[in-house]
């Protein structure tokens, strides 16, 4: 994973949470070459993504290798208050986990 920083913002609207993330990932396809050695670059991208709120999960996606780099998503809660936490949980094709957390605002 790239050391840039993840960002997780969730702000109470009238009537739902908005919840918007940005992740900093390569999301290779295994298509390209390097521009040196000419050598295939290996897939590595989001397999799995999971939202969680109260415990639960509200959100889960499973991504493949045509998701762009840097993934956006942005999607909208219909419970939640001001104070409660919000988890994105991803998992990558080689296996890692990673994890970022945020308060709703």
């Amino acid at each position: 994973m790239s050391t840039q920083k993840h960002k997780l913002l969730a702000r109470k609207k009238s009537g739902y949470v908005q919840v918007r993330m940005l992740l900093r990932h390569p999301m290779e396809t295994g298509n390209r070459r390097d521009k040196v050695t000419e050598v295939k670059i290996p897939r590595f991208f989001i397999r799995e993504l999971t939202c969680e709120h109260r415990g639960v999960v509200v959100l889960s996606c499973h991504w493949g290798w045509g998701v762009s780099r840097n993934p956006y998503l942005s999607f909208r809660l219909l419970s939640g208050e001001a104070g409660e936490a919000i988890t994105i949980t991803w998992t990558d094709n080689l296996g890692k986990s990673n994890m970022i957390t945020t308060t709703i605002k």
